[in-house]
């Protein structure tokens, strides 16, 4: 893929968004210059582009909500994202290339145009109740946060919890939201039978530097109140130091982990920088614009653990790194996991308990005979 570059007039940051670039997307045959028509047009359109960008949400009902995972760098077999899109607005967010998929830019697009799939519990539903159906290990909002701004209204990934834990399958939830913590009263129940681990994504201690790369996202110190509230209701609770960017938040890596033990985190995982697909344009821009000091210094460092590309995606290497670099950086995590405590294993969930649901009729009852 061509890197595409950013225009020279991009305006500036905009509180409360990732980026305000609206890159084309891999897909895109069409581009298109603005021309004045006489009548002012591009004075208006100069204006409006001063208007902060709304989010909109767009309801989808699929087909299908199960993801099965080929990738052995990751410890699940299925998955569940509520979303697709993501308003935490997360620079680095390896999933903003999928919004390529819907004709949507990854750029702002990915962050200000949320799917949300409504009938996610209903298709759950009756993928659980398929004769063929065996429980595995399941995560929920392994690319998009499954507790985003707009689930406070329509309670997707709570309607699917509820099912969870009347079918009682085991799953594991990534999230950087406080917004977990209003599900307490599922997961609490669930944690006392090994169905539940949970892991909150803590990549600063620093409220500037979060603000600037997760803007809508949770503030570090209630991301480490949210994982003090689960630890103190039983449930078992890890911290995802992820992603590990050389010189921007890698200097920290000790102290969030110290953090995240003395809130009641009991296990840690990291993964380094990912810049697939057009998510390498929209980090570079990002890094010029904020950090135009460090900038040269984050690209080689990244060269160092990537054979010299911005990114590999080989299994095996995209989530690490390779080199020296790399090295040293995963001793430093480890060593700093077991100093406070959190190189044990994760949760160990049971998949003994699960039993299927009633399948759903026609008229909405269920089927005694399923």
């Amino acid at each position: 893929m061509r890197r595409p570059k950013p225009p020279e007039t991009l305006p500036d940051p905009i509180k409360g968004r990732g980026t305000i670039w609206a890159i084309d997307h891999r897909y895109a045959h069409q581009t298109s210059e603005l021309e004045d028509d006489g009548w002012g047009a591009l004075d208006q359109i100069a204006s409006e582009e001063h208007l902060p960008p709304t989010t909109q949400i767009i309801e989808e009902r699929v087909k299908s909500i199960l993801s099965r995972n080929d990738s052995p760098d990751i410890d699940f077999d299925l998955s569940i994202n509520p979303y697709r899109g993501c308003e935490h607005g997360c620079i680095y967010c390896f999933a903003r290339p999928t919004h390529s998929y819907l004709n949507m830019s990854p750029g702002l697009d990915f962050e200000t145009r949320i799917i949300a799939k409504v009938n996610a519990a209903q298709r759950l539903r009756e993928e659980f109740a398929r004769r063929s159906y065996e429980p595995l290990l399941l995560n929920i909002g392994s690319a998009t946060d499954a507790y985003q701004p707009v689930e406070r209204t329509l309670r997707i990934t709570r309607s699917v919890l509820e099912l969870m834990s009347e079918c009682e399958h085991p799953f594991s939830l990534v999230s950087k939201s406080s917004g977990v913590e209003r599900d307490l009263d599922v997961i609490a129940p669930m944690a006392e039978r090994r169905l539940v681990g949970i892991y909150i994504s803590l990549t600063t201690l620093d409220p500037t530097l979060a603000r600037i790369m997760e803007p809508r996202a949770a503030s570090p110190q209630r991301r480490l109140k949210t994982i003090k509230t689960l630890a103190d209701a039983g449930v078992p609770v890890g911290v995802s130091a992820s992603p590990m960017i050389p010189f921007i938040n890698e200097p920290e890596i000790e102290r969030i982990l110290e953090a995240a033990a003395d809130a009641g985190a009991r296990s840690a995982f990291s993964v380094v920088l990912r810049l697939p697909w057009e998510v390498n344009p929209l980090f570079q821009q990002w890094l010029t614009r904020h950090f135009p000091d460090r900038a040269a210094r984050v690209m080689a460092r990244m060269h160092d653990m990537r054979g010299g590309k911005d990114y590999d995606s080989r299994f095996g290497a995209r989530m690490k790194g390779e080199g020296v670099w790399a090295q040293l950086l995963s001793q430093r995590f480890h060593k700093a996991a077991a100093r406070f405590g959190l190189n044990g294993e994760r949760t160990a969930l049971d998949l003994t308990r699960f039993r299927k649901p009633l399948k759903p009729a026609a008229d909405g009852q269920g089927d005694l005979f399923a």
